[in-house]
């Protein structure tokens, strides 16, 4: 037998409650779905999902969630719980044994970014143009130099000069 929703009295009650007051009263609330939520005790399911999904969607989670219990460093042996515990990473390596599960945390922490832009004062609302294109030429530099291209590393050298001046 259907019980009916206590609210609007036609729909059956899928969503059943039972409080216990602290000097021991039982009481039963039941509601329709739709009701349950106008109620405040229940959140509208976006969309329902098979059984089966939701099944396998656990068992992948709880693969991936042993794969990353098993993962460790090399070096300082620092475990991914470990980390996940303290908060803190043990050396330089475990960024490279933590990659896969660090990646979604570094990008949530900065927004989207998963790579180090650099640093800017605050004072300072872009990089000043000369060290910016001093970097640039000391790139282009080495790059002549690694390339045997001596009359263009001598051209660059000279504009280095020419900005350090300044």
């Amino acid at each position: 037998m259907h019980m009916p929703c206590q609210s609007c009295k036609k729909q059956p009650a899928t969503v059943h409650l039972t409080e216990i007051s602290p000097d021991g009263e039982k009481s039963e609330r039941h509601y329709c779905e739709k009701c349950a939520v106008d109620e405040g005790y229940a959140t509208k399911a976006p969309s329902t999902m098979p059984v089966n999904e939701i099944l396998s969607g656990l068992v992948i989670q709880k693969a991936a969630i042993q794969q990353l219990a098993d993962l460790a460093c090399p070096k300082c042996k620092l475990t991914f719980v470990e980390f996940r515990n303290a908060g803190l990473l043990g050396c330089p390596c475990d960024y490279d044994a933590f990659e896969k599960a660090l990646l979604p945390l570094i990008e949530r922490a900065h927004e989207g970014a998963s790579h180090h832009m650099g640093k800017v004062p605050r004072r300072i609302a872009t990089p000043r143009p000369v060290e910016t294109d001093l970097v640039r030429l000391r790139t282009e530099l080495n790059q002549a130099v690694t390339d045997e291209q001596y009359e263009k590393a001598a051209r660059i050298r000279d504009q280095i000069r020419i900005l350090e001046e300044r």
